[in-house]
């Protein structure tokens, strides 16, 4: 009996554990620095999981490569949540008011196309949600000049070297540029 009870309490932990798995998803955004990103995206209820890379570009770079310019990648950050405990329409929200969307390849002191306002989709239905949002934050003038973000399919991302993970947590003080700004996008 003992033994039918194990494999009993071991299918439903196995099940319960993929069943959690299933419920996350995945989302990619770049707003300038990535630290900052990062630290912004970490504190929201639902987020489960961040990680700061590169993506965008042809090949796998490091930082100084990337920091050059000319490979083709957006430093960014890829994050796991949970849809039951925040939306992909809300994280989108959060991206367009956490950063400036209307500056092209710019972000407070980093310039560059590494540094581009970018969202990153992994289905269809995040493509389709992530324009229609970016066109109704148009419409609204709630930015005084229109969006820039770049809205593409997510490539390979690329996970930015140890150092650079959680880094304002590892340096507090350190440079960070984000926050939400009070905007209506009605």
């Amino acid at each position: 009996m003992k033994f039918i009870l194990a494999i009993f309490a071991s299918l439903i932990l196995s099940f319960g554990t993929r069943a959690h798995a299933a419920a996350t998803e995945t989302a990619t955004f770049a707003a300038g620095c990535f630290w900052g990103t990062e630290e912004f995206f970490r504190k929201i209820p639902g987020v489960l999981e961040t990680k700061v890379g590169y993506i965008g570009g042809a090949k796998k770079a490091t930082y100084n490569e990337v920091s050059s310019g000319g490979t083709g990648h957006a430093e960014a950050l890829e994050l796991k949540f949970d849809p039951s405990k925040v939306t992909y329409e809300k994280l989108l929200t959060f991206f367009w008011k956490m950063h400036d969307p209307t500056t092209l390849n710019r972000q407070g002191n980093d310039q560059g196309s590494q540094y581009r306002s970018a969202v990153f989709t992994h289905s269809a239905a995040q493509a389709k949600l992530a324009n229609d949002l970016k066109a109704k934050i148009d419409a609204s003038k709630a930015w005084k000049k229109p969006l820039v973000t770049e809205i593409k399919d997510a490539g390979i991302f690329y996970t930015a070297e140890d150092y650079h993970q959680k880094y304002l947590i590892k340096n507090p003080g350190g440079y960070d540029n984000h926050y939400l700004r009070e905007l209506d996008f009605k």
